[in-house]
């Protein structure tokens, strides 16, 4: 992570560089090239403005060589100097004077862009290539008094030469702040890395404050969601692991409580040692452990299938109320055997779920219900509809759980009162079915009981 952190920054700072030279280098060159053609055009204004036509022009040059040499190579700046080419030019594009060139080879100038420019609004400019001289040129023309065209130019190369005797400069800036920028990378590379590091030390150490290393100086603001959101889930894992763990021991235990039962009456069977009139007896507790320990293995086979996240289920417009009226009248023998009394209140209430989950659902719910009961006492199974929401509510009048289980019951083997759900022949695992098929259909679960007065579970499609 480090490597690849540390090389963005640099290919990020080379390309940088890279940017501003080629844009420092073009707008050199442009201020240049204007410096130039605003020297050009002053020049050309003081030459036009001491004669009145290209033959005067020629007679001066040609009378004075030194003077015009000097005139020639005078700078616009200190310490710059540039030769420059003075051509005179007639009205009708003949050369009468060239202070490089024989003016008697040179072909009619007519067609020049800055001679038509000239001759038309006064003054012209250009920058073109020199089939003359063979090589780029800046070019600057005035109209004489008497019509002719004074036309003053210079060498493109010649900023070349100014630009390279600072290209070193330039490149050597470069490289300081390519060096610099190569420092600070691996210091912020470090810097940003430092943390994740630490929190990979220290993630399976127990602190006393799990925010710590969020809040310490050192800490950028913009990492402290992502060290935390690394924090939750390995508290998620290890909570997870704890919970696997915890099931696993808590499946054993459950296992070998019916398999206990199991073996140690058949034992009893097999050595003789139980009489004839105690063999039924113990067959009808084989048979309940056995009962009881196939009720165990289908419910932690269907736990597993919901926690696994890829259970298949077909979700079809459902009248709730109907699978409640089903359900309750399925349970009245197991209520009538247990001295409960169970209906179905409400009316027709359409869902949009799975069929087989919402028996599931509601036979967990009546069962407990019953399970849990007092002799005498009552379940009443309520499904109606609000506007868009459909709300099922299983009432009793039972045990009731206290304040600081009922966060709790909905977890794997949670009982509240052991031995009465052992007695009974209850799982464990009910309600924990429950709150996964609630969670499968988006549904809301909520639930009310006061010790001694009953439990209300409610759920809100």
């Amino acid at each position: 992570m480090k490597k690849k952190i540390h090389r963005y920054l640099l290919l990020t700072t080379f390309l940088t560089l890279a940017a501003t030279l080629v844009l420092a280098v073009a707008i050199f060159h442009n201020m240049y090239r204007e410096r130039i053609i605003d020297d050009m055009r002053t020049y050309a204004d003081v030459l036009g403005s001491m004669v009145s036509s290209g033959e005067e022009l020629a007679q001066r040059y040609q009378s004075n060589m030194a003077d015009a040499k000097r005139e020639r190579t005078e700078s616009a700046g200190e310490g710059t100097a540039f030769t420059l080419r003075v051509t005179a030019i007639s009205a009708d594009g003949e050369v009468l004077y060239d202070s490089q060139t024989d003016d008697g080879v040179m072909e009619n100038h007519a067609q020049r862009p800055e001679f038509i420019e000239a001759k038309e609004k006064g003054e012209g400019y250009s920058v073109r290539h020199s089939d003359t001289l063979g090589s780029d040129m800046y070019y600057a023309a005035v109209r004489l008094k008497n019509g002719d065209i004074l036309r003053i130019s210079k060498e493109e190369n010649s900023i070349w030469s100014v630009f390279r005797r600072t290209i070193y400069g330039i490149l050597a800036i470069a490289a300081l702040m390519f060096l610099v920028c190569l420092v600070l990378s691996r210091y912020i590379t470090s810097d940003i890395v430092r943390p994740i590091e630490r929190l990979a030390r220290e993630i399976g150490q127990e602190e006393k404050d799990e925010f710590a290393a969020v809040n310490e100086k050192d800490i950028y603001e913009e990492l402290a969601p992502f060290i935390l959101t690394i924090r939750q889930q390995h508290a998620d894992i290890i909570k997870g692991a704890q919970m696997r763990q915890e099931f696993t021991a808590n499946v054993s235990h459950e296992l070998k409580t019916p398999l206990t039962s199991i073996s140690g009456y058949a034992e009893l069977i097999e050595t003789g040692l139980a009489g004839q009139d105690e063999t039924p007896r113990f067959a009808k507790e084989i048979h309940r452990s056995s009962d009881r320990l196939l009720a165990l293995i289908n419910d932690i086979i269907r736990l597993s299938e919901l926690d696994g996240g890829q259970l298949e289920f077909t979700r079809e417009e459902l009248d709730l109320h109907e699978i409640a009226q089903t359900c309750v009248e399925m349970l009245q023998v197991s209520a009538a055997n247990h001295s409960i009394r169970i209906q179905c209140h409400g009316h027709r209430s359409m869902v949009h779920a799975d069929r087989g989950m919402m028996e599931e659902l509601l036979y967990n719910l009546c069962d407990n219900a019953i399970r849990y009961n007092c002799p005498g006492g009552r379940v009443d199974v309520r499904v109606e509809s609000h506007g868009s929401q459909v709300v099922l509510s299983v009432k009793d009048t039972g045990i009731g759980i206290p304040k600081e289980s009922q966060e709790r019951v909905f977890e794997r083997f949670y009982r509240v009162d052991k031995s009465r759900s052992k007695s009974t022949g209850g799982t464990g695992l009910g309600l924990a079915i429950v709150k996964h098929i609630v969670a499968l259909h988006q549904a809301q679960l909520t639930l009310q009981s006061e010790v001694g007065k009953g439990t209300e579970i409610t759920v809100v499609f």
